[in-house]
């Protein structure tokens, strides 16, 4: 990093604190108040009441930070983008996107986060501690928000009824934005097309489909997005988090869709059926996909190549062999993979997992593949009969090697000499004499 770029992130680190230590000023002055009379208090309390909702507040201060949500007014203006907040700590909390600073560290497993309250959630993932308790039920949370989304699903807790139709809302600002669904009311116009939207955030989102906005930076590589979700669900690649946990097994899931298609695995729901054969689903886009395995049609083309694919999944994986990118980084070493799965297995040479386990004896192994072959150990299965000679093999790469003693073929070509091998493994140990290692053959 260069002197520059260093001067600017100590001037916005500073800035920062700088914000910090006025906010804290600010909340001393706040409640830094004389004692009143009761009769002074209960006046003084009457002054301070929100006029445009029941609200009370301890200072005019807080009642001014208050009333901003009913206005709309956001005096506080990012120096590096064009987003307005109404708060001040709301401001010195997105400045975090621009500088990437995340001051809160877990002292458990590392993981850094931008904001003290999102520490102590993740932090409750390590402790398994759940304090927020439904005073309706059994249940209880790690977070207060889903444990408010949860106490919203009794309709006690939703006295905002629409008087139009029988929704209800646990919030008054809820109902007033679904109030406009029944009036057409679409105030927020796009100056650049003809949509209309109920609230302002919606048309700022909106707005990035036209000048290509994005504002919400990876910090941990070079993508950037138009929306904080996006941003959000994306950064799960590189963390591995998985907050969506089903309920019913030990499986969870990065994604909330993901966990809700996952769940129609337990409750039997497959109710779009295949015409061609007794297969049913529980999406209809897994049907689609299904499909395609009788009709043989390849929707998804590279444009690259004359390649094709049924799934869209494919294609992605495919290009990246034609554009070399690997966006599945292991975090203890620099190996990057163009596949997840491959980065898996990868990782398991460092924490020696070996979740493959045979039945038949107490070996364990670290890939699939590799528990198939030894398992034919144990059935004495040779199904690969030689047709020059009576030796057969129960793996088909052993007996394509054992051929090439009859055929002579030699397809594992050095590129640095004219010399050719029948066996990968002796064209590894000769490529070693060009480089000048030392050669070290297992014993058989």
């Amino acid at each position: 990093m260069n002197s520059s770029s260093e001067a600017d992130d100590t001037h916005c680190s500073m800035a920062v604190n700088a914000d910090i230590d006025m906010m804290v000023k600010e909340e001393i002055e706040v409640y830094d108040e004389p004692v009143l009379s009761q009769d002074v208090e209960v006046s003084v309390k009457q002054e301070r009441e929100c006029r445009q909702c029941d609200k009370s507040f301890l200072s005019n201060s807080l009642l001014m930070r208050h009333q901003r949500t009913h206005s709309d007014e956001k005096p506080y203006q990012c120096n590096q983008c064009d987003k307005t907040f109404s708060q001040k700590d709301n401001l010195i909390l997105h400045q975090r996107t621009h500088t990437g600073e995340n001051p809160y560290n877990c002292n458990q497993c590392g993981k850094a986060f931008s904001q003290k309250d999102i520490l102590i959630g993740h932090q409750r993932t390590h402790s398994g501690e759940k304090p927020y308790q439904c005073n309706k039920c059994d249940k209880a949370f790690s977070q207060k928000g889903d444990h408010i989304k949860h106490q919203r699903t009794d309709t006690r807790g939703k006295p905002y009824q629409c008087n139009q139709c029988d929704k209800a809302f646990s919030l008054k600002s809820n109902l007033i934005r679904h109030q406009r669904t029944h009036t057409g009311d679409n105030q927020y116009q796009c100056n650049q097309c003809d949509k209309a939207f109920l609230q302002n955030i919606d048309l700022i989102r909106h707005q990035r489909t036209h000048t290509g906005d994005k504002p919400y930076q990876c910090n941990q590589c070079d993508k950037a997005f138009s929306l904080k979700g996006d941003l959000i669900r994306h950064q799960r690649t590189h963390t591995g988090d998985k907050p969506y946990q089903c309920n019913q097994c030990d499986k969870a899931f990065s994604l909330k869709s993901n966990l809700i298609r996952h769940q129609r695995t337990h409750n039997g729901d497959n109710q779009y059926q295949c015409n061609q054969c007794d297969k049913a689903y529980a999406q209809n886009g897994n049907l689609i996909r299904h499909q395609r395995t009788h009709t043989g049609d390849n929707p998804y083309q590279c444009n690259q190549c004359d390649k094709a694919f049924s799934l869209k999944g494919d294609l992605i994986k495919h290009q990246r062999t034609h554009t070399g990118e690997k966006p599945y980084q292991c975090n203890q070493c620099d190996k990057a993979f163009s596949l997840k799965s491959n980065l898996i297995k990868h990782q398991r040479t460092h924490t020696g997992e070996k979740p493959y386990q045979c039945n038949q004896c107490d070996k364990a192994f670290s890939l699939k593949s590799n528990l198939i072959r030894h398992q034919k150990t144990h059935t004495g299965d040779k199904q690969y009969q030689c047709n020059q000679c009576d030796k057969s093999f129960s793996l088909k790469s052993i007996f394509i090697e054992h051929q090439r003693t009859h055929t002579g073929d030699k397809p594992y070509q050095c590129n640095q000499c004219d010399k050719a091998f029948s066996q990968n493994g002796s064209l590894i140990i000769h490529q070693k004499t060009h480089q000048g290692k030392p050669i070290s053959v297992q014993p058989m």
